[in-house]
């Protein structure tokens, strides 16, 4: 049966790259379950590697020059000398792989004088105007820079207004729009206006076509010489594989850019795009977009990919995803609840939608180390992240008193809660049930019998000191390999990824049976 997927699935991070983690992933089985490795046995697996990477819409030349290295290293004398010749063929695929994708992440430069021109390029439908939006709302809120925002788009209907919109959705200044105005005419009022008015980033959203053509070309090089941009990013469609390279190339040539924002790598495309892009255009690939929400867009690290290609996990942007996500002083208020041993309906509902923001439990898990290959357990405990969402209205579907004391809880006000919630009794009752598991566990670590009492005790509470750049240092040294030996900081929940103690994590699902969540059944589909 063919299964579909869909932006909430399981693994939503990994899509793009499910299909091909799960080849190598059964390459590297055959391998690592080998006491000794022959010539054959590696070229054997060379051959399967090379097939996945070509049914992922990997350039060819990439293809045959990345299996030539592993191949070259993989027969060499340091398999051959190695305990664990498997183990030694995954580290060399993973190396070539953080080869191919262009060693180390390459974030936009904004050293330079301000206001520092970012020129956005690409054809039309890629995604740039969004694009544009939300790195200037990073910029915004992240790294605290005064961005405007203008758009130079004077042949597609709407597109200034557009970028207008979402300025205004996202509290980002747009240049006023100008009837009658070129693109060359904007591009020099947005330099003035932001020389005048104090901008740090002017980011210029320029036109584009369905094709690549003469006119588009000589307007890009136009705008370039009238506003010397800093960084001139093209932004490419994903799904659209081998064709978002040769655009690439096209674009450089012609205009000169300086680095690659992939969009929609959240889809199911085969990820050939972000594979071969940096090896093929000599470019890097700084940015990409992870959803259509304004926040869901991810510096571009290759190792991390790596990472989660071959199921090794993503701890470290797991970890600054959480401190982005989650607001310190909730946390630490929560924290001194717990140390004292409360944990009532609200502070529960605060645990989900927390959750939620962090991309669900399935978003969280395509992020922690070898829970690929536990995906078919995963899919029989039948996770669902609009059970969040269920869960919350519940809660919400209660009086105030009643979730501060829910020992009131009798069926004549659990009937009323469920049909106010949209659900059935039964439903309360296991929200009910998985409440007291994780209320009783709370008061046995507030009391500093577990791990979360010790946590708490040497922090104060709120946000754990767990610096993403250490965590990636300790993954180079070797003292966290792909992930696999984790700060300990979800006591009973998901085995600790270093998140706040204010997210405990829901019990049961550690252990790689994954039983399921308590109180929302055994995992049996309906």
């Amino acid at each position: 049966m063919v299964r579909e997927f869909s932006r909430n699935d399981d693994f939503k991070d990994q899509l793009m790259f499910e299909s091909l983690s799960d080849r190598l992933s059964g390459v590297f089985d055959k391998l690592t379950g080998r006491g000794a490795l022959s010539e054959n046995d590696v070229n054997e697996a060379m051959r399967e590697i090379r097939r996945a990477l070509i049914e992922a819409d990997v350039a060819l030349p990439i293809v045959r020059s990345f299996t030539d290295k592993v191949r070259s290293r993989a027969v060499g004398a340091e398999v051959v000398k190695s305990v664990t010749p498997g183990q030694m063929v995954v580290k060399i695929v993973h190396d070539q792989l953080v080869e191919m994708l262009g060693a180390e992440a390459q974030p936009i430069d904004l050293n330079a004088p301000a206001p520092v021109a970012i020129m956005m390029v690409g054809l039309q439908g890629s995604g740039k105007t969004t694009t544009t939006a939300k790195i200037a709302r990073r910029m915004t809120q992240r790294d605290k820079r005064k961005v405007l925002m203008a758009s130079l788009d004077t042949r597609r209907p709407a597109a200034q207004e557009q970028l207008k919109v979402l300025g205004e959705q996202n509290e980002i200044d747009t240049l006023p729009i100008i009837e009658g105005q070129g693109p060359v005419e904007i591009a020099n009022r947005a330099m003035s206006a932001a020389k005048l008015g104090g901008y740090d980033v002017v980011m210029l959203d320029t036109a584009g076509r369905i094709h690549i053509d003469e006119p588009l070309m000589v307007e890009m090089a136009d705008v370039k010489s009238a506003a010397q941009p800093h960084e001139i990013l093209l932004v490419a469609d994903s799904l659209t594989g081998q064709d978002a390279v040769n655009l690439a190339k096209n674009f450089d040539e012609r205009v000169g850019i300086t680095g690659i924002a992939l969009t929609r790598m959240d889809g199911d495309g085969r990820g050939g795009a972000a594979l071969s892009m940096q090896a093929v255009t000599g470019k890097p690939v700084k940015l990409i977009g992870t959803g259509e929400k304004s926040d869901a867009l991810e510096d571009f690290h290759p190792k991390r990919i790596a990472d989660r290609i071959l199921g090794m996990g993503d701890i470290v942007s797991l970890v600054e995803k959480a401190a982005e996500a989650i607001d310190a002083e909730q946390a630490a208020k929560m924290a001194k609840k717990m140390q004292k041993g409360h944990f009532d309906l609200d502070d529960l509902a605060e645990q989900l939608k927390q959750m939620e923001k962090l991309g669900g439990m399935s978003g969280m898990m395509g992020m922690l180390p070898g829970v690929g290959k536990m995906k078919k357990q995963i899919e029989a405990a039948n996770i669902d992240d609009k059970m969040f969402k269920r869960q919350v209205a519940i809660i919400q579907s209660m009086t105030p008193t009643e979730r501060s004391k829910p020992e009131l809880l009798k069926a004549s006000r659990k009937k009323r809660i469920a049909a106010g919630s949209g659900v059935q009794v039964a439903e309360v009752n296991k929200l009910l049930k998985m409440h007291r598991q994780m209320a009783d566990m709370m008061k046995k670590m507030g009391k500093g019998k577990g791990m979360l009492g010790k946590l708490m005790g040497g922090m104060g509470g709120g946000m754990p000191n767990v610096d993403p750049k250490q965590l990636e240092e300790m993954a180079k040294s070797g003292q966290l390999p792909g992930g696999m030996d984790l700060p300990k900081g979800l006591p009973g929940g998901l085995g600790g990824a270093g998140l706040p103690p204010g997210m405990p994590g829901l019990p049961g699902l550690g252990g790689p049976k994954m039983p399921g969540l308590p109180g929302m059944g055994k995992g049996k589909k309906r």
